[in-house]
């Protein structure tokens, strides 16, 4: 159990300014920004520090997954509850992932922002966005339900498949329960082995300034800020989409579960800046889980809501994907008819789910939407191309949020939550560092 200090400033020396993660990632974007622009090659030459802090987070979110939601299931008491989370869960992100989905329908329609732009399809390079049509077109239903189940037990926490993490996770948290007393000692085994994970965690953490600093440089490097100069528009429009997603849907969520969206915000603001940074909500991910047990969300709800929201609540992705369809049937004044925009809608809720949170996921998952809508010329992804890196960003973020946010219902709808934890976190009073001990859901 999260234990909530007194209000009253501890007696330890706070930490500088200067040494919160935070401010130091806050900095290396800023830099990265600078090299990209004054010195594009370098920028671009830096692509392997990005690449490379990603790829030590990765190697680590499998074990983070397979703890926490081990040693949540086996906690306990009532197995039924695990159904119940995830029913909860599920209902969730399907009622909000189709609310966003028909956010960026609406303000597709009323701002236009592809109107006027008179494109002829024909005249488009195809073969730019050849190579993420031909993924599209590997990812079917079936296929994407096959690939759930993984080749082998340990293939699963190998592999950085987050869905077939999460089912594995379950199937062996469920077993351990099952066996009662004689798992006990396992059980404890585990929870101490996740608290040497978690500080692994912090350890790699160490190094997201120089993955944010590396990232951005590259970005801005190899596609310039006047890239944006030229689809302002779609660009400015999705931004303010999502923000008025966070701050007006997710504000009301939040504000009905009895906490602040911005004091969330704010509580997360060093894991947003690394999302920003990388532009992948996945460099994050064992972060969020740690934090949001901090904030009194169960490690069961915690354990189950986040590793699957990373693949069915895209709320970023999925207004990207309505408003950047219509945005290309718009410019190559493709005329789509109420019924034609609702399958489009219907095939994006689709096609978006197993999107986690990697740069260039949702630019795949569009293209295969738009593979299924005829109407809508897949070439015109071409227009998008060289500003969607900047729309990734915007789309992890927007994912990240919606995640934390579900956490925080879910656990409230089980009767789950340390409101106490939760308050404390807001308000930024300390916690606790280590993550909580699995709790028992009633």
């Amino acid at each position: 159990m999260l234990k909530v200090t007194d209000a009253s400033p501890p007696p330890a020396v706070p930490h500088a300014w200067y040494k919160h993660l935070y401010f130091q990632v806050l900095v290396a974007i800023v830099a990265g920004v600078l090299v990209g622009h004054f010195a594009p090659a370098t920028g671009e030459a830096l692509k392997p520090l990005g690449d490379a802090f990603i790829k030590l987070v990765k190697m680590i979110i499998a074990p983070v997954i397979f703890l926490t939601i081990v040693t949540g299931i086996a906690g306990m008491r009532d197995l039924a509850s695990v159904g119940r989370v995830a029913g909860k869960a599920f209902a969730y992100f399907l009622f909000f992932s189709t609310l966003a989905l028909f956010v960026g329908l609406i303000v597709a329609n009323v701002i236009r922002p592809g109107a006027g732009l008179n494109i002829d399809p024909a005249t488009l390079d195809a073969s730019k966005v050849s190579e993420f049509a031909a993924k599209a077109h590997e990812t079917t239903l079936t296929g994407f339900l096959l690939g759930v189940i993984p080749e082998t037990f340990l293939s699963a926490l190998t592999e950085g498949n987050i869905l077939q993490t999460l089912f594995v996770s379950v199937i062996f948290g469920i077993g351990l329960a099952l066996i009662g007393e004689r798992g006990e000692r396992l059980t404890t085994a585990l929870e101490d082995l996740s608290i040497a994970v978690f500080k692994v965690v912090s350890i790699l953490m160490k190094a997201a300034p120089v993955g944010a600093f590396g990232a951005m440089a590259f970005t801005i490097g190899k596609y310039g800020v006047g890239t944006l100069a030229n689809l302002a528009m779609l660009v400015g429009t999705f931004y303010l989409t999502s923000l008025l997603f966070v701050l007006v849907v997710l504000g009301v969520v939040a504000r009905l579960c009895g906490f602040s969206i911005l004091r969330l915000i704010a509580y997360l603001k060093a894991e947003l800046l690394l999302v920003l940074g990388t532009s992948s909500s996945e460099s994050a991910l064992p972060a969020l889980i740690q934090k949001m047990e901090r904030a009194g969300c169960p490690k069961s709800v915690v354990g189950l809501v986040v590793p699957t929201g990373y693949s069915f609540n895209l709320d970023g992705t999925n207004i990207y994907m309505t408003l950047a369809s219509l945005f290309i049937a718009q410019a190559c004044n493709v005329h789509l008819t109420l019924g034609q925009q609702l399958l489009l809608l219907s095939v994006a809720m689709l096609s978006s789910k197993g999107a986690a949170g990697v740069t260039g996921a949702g630019f795949i998952t569009l293209a295969a939407t738009l593979s299924i809508v005829p109407s809508v010329p897949v070439a015109g992804m071409a227009l998008i191309l060289g500003v969607d890196r900047f729309m990734s960003e915007c789309r992890s973020l927007t994912n990240f949020i919606g995640n934390a946010v579900a956490t925080v219902v879910v656990s409230r709808w089980e009767g789950a939550l340390d409101e106490a934890a939760l308050d404390a976190a807001m308000h930024g009073r300390a916690v606790e560092s280590e993550p909580a001990p699995a709790t028992t859901l009633h």
